[in-house]
């Protein structure tokens, strides 16, 4: 990501258009100046990431890591895609944040302090796997809007915070609650501050599960800025857009949250499977709740190159939203036939497990290198590209290697 100048010729009223702001005291800024706010900024300085990551967009930052990346059994920030619907905020105060619980079925509304929710509750910490809804919709055909995340739109960090149900418990919620909306610090792309970027939010009973927290450390340290600091609303297992960063409010509601990216197409797939292309009525739209069970093979990096003879060991990571993975398998023929895995137990519900196997290729040539997981249910991820939808979500199709053995 390279500085972006601007010709010297663009007049002061010009640069302040493209700001949206008044230049206070532009009539001093030297000529052929650039104001920063005009500079592309270096994303993997500004949010200490690897510069192997891939930028999709910058207004707002979506980055998304390689599989490679993400070998580590405990994912490092370095390594975390980011995704954003608006604009960080800036100026945070930690020491003055609070976050208010409000809506319909609360029995009063009440705010907290960081200090407050650190004092008044017991501070739990759990591994959990956060994936971006639309991870893999590149592969989708017709293609879908949106970030084209290939398969880097996700990560397995340690969270430290509060249960969200001690907190709910406190302030006292009615029996109509059914469901929790978040409200956050960040800003419209617009600018309006009318317009929230994104507040979604999950029915009651994800909302009161041990694992769901409010969340004021990532791998032991503060969030940092771009994950949510100084408090993120953590749900693992669902699509990452339910765990809100940047919170100022809980809202406990009567109905099903409708904050922005809630209503419409926003996070749904068809109820019913529908053909490739075809238009869907907004009713006829299913909110996503639990992922689909998924892996990723992170070690080798596709293209890995081997003498004859020679055995590879691969790793990685799988996954199944509220569930398990049970089984996890490899294939060097496409598909035809399976071989198991070594898998190990999550660290807690709702972490992902790691796998690894040594395989062995019968002669030299091109191979590709297939794995594929099965939950608790008994589902398997499909070896191809999975029902097409209108926004591209759910892409679990068996993840693959190319291996060269000569």
């Amino acid at each position: 990501m390279k500085r972006r100048f601007f010709a010297k010729n663009i007049g002061l009223a010009t640069m302040s258009s493209i700001l949206g702001a008044k230049i206070v005291q532009g009539n001093f800024m030297p000529e052929g100046y650039t104001p920063l706010g005009l500079q592309d900024q270096d994303p993997f300085s500004l949010f200490d990431k690897n510069k192997e990551m891939v930028v999709l967009n910058d207004k707002p930052w979506n980055i998304e890591a390689k599989a490679h990346l993400l070998d580590d059994a405990i994912t490092p920030n370095k390594n975390m895609f980011i995704r954003n619907n608006g604009k960080l905020p800036v100026n945070i105060d930690a020491d003055s944040w609070k976050i208010t619980f409000n809506g319909e079925s609360v029995v009063q509304e009440k705010s907290f302090s960081l200090n407050d929710l650190k004092k008044q509750f017991k501070q739990y910490t759990y591994q959990l796997t956060l994936e971006c809804g639309g991870n893999g919709r590149a592969e989708f055909n017709p293609p879908a809007k949106g970030n084209q995340w290939t398969v880097g739109a996700v990560h397995c960090a340690k969270w430290t915070g509060v249960r969200l149900k001690d907190v709910l418990q406190a302030v006292g919620i009615k029996d109509d609650a059914v469901y929790i909306g978040y409200h956050a610090a960040d800003v419209h792309l617009s600018g309006n501050p009318e317009k929230e970027p994104i507040s979604r939010g999950v029915p009651i009973a994800k909302a009161l599960q041990d694992e769901t927290l409010l969340a004021f450390k990532m791998n032991g340290e503060d969030i940092p800025l771009a994950h949510g600091f100084p408090l993120r609303l953590v749900c693992g297992g669902w699509p990452a857009s339910t765990s809100g960063k940047w919170l100022t409010e809980i809202s406990v509601r009567n109905i099903v949250h409708d904050g922005a990216k809630m209503t419409g197409t926003a996070y749904r797939v068809p109820c019913k499977p529908v053909a490739p292309g075809a238009k869907v009525k907004d009713e006829d739209m299913c909110i996503i709740e639990s992922m689909p069970v998924k892996s990723l093979i992170t070690y080798p990096k596709t293209g890995a190159m081997l003498k004859k003879e020679q055995s590879l060991t691969i790793r990685g990571h799988a996954w199944a939203g509220e569930l398990e993975v049970a089984k996890m398998e490899y294939s060097i023929d496409f598909g035809a036939t399976w071989k198991l895995c070594k898998l190990n137990k999550p660290s807690n519900r709702l972490a992902w497990q790691h796998f690894s196997a040594m395989v062995d290729f019968p002669e030299t040539g091109y191979y590709e290198v297939w794995a594929k997981a099965t939950d608790t249910n008994g589902v398997s991820q499909p070896m191809l590209l999975p029902g097409w939808n209108p926004k591209g979500y759910l892409n679990n199709a068996c993840h693959r290697i190319a291996v060269k053995i000569g």
